[in-house]
């Protein structure tokens, strides 16, 4: 099985935008989870969410951190 990347994003209170604080390399969506969670506890986080980074569509960049690489 191969690893995927997957970014964290959390929130500290209800309301706050959704702010990405890293990423993790899991085996899975489950494992993602797991990871996530402890990499990031030092936070008293209200919510945390992983995306797969494969999941995450640029927009305007795909050069950027969440691109393919491919310009054009």
């Amino acid at each position: 099985m191969v690893e995927s990347v997957y970014d964290v994003f959390a929130r500290k209170d209800r309301g706050d935008a959704l702010q990405h604080i890293g990423y993790i390399d899991a085996l899975d969506d489950e494992l993602a989870r797991v990871y996530a969670w402890k990499a990031y506890d030092e936070q008293n986080w209200f919510e945390m969410c992983v995306v797969p980074r494969s999941a995450i569509i640029p927009v305007n960049r795909e050069d950027g951190p969440f691109g393919s690489g491919r310009v054009g």
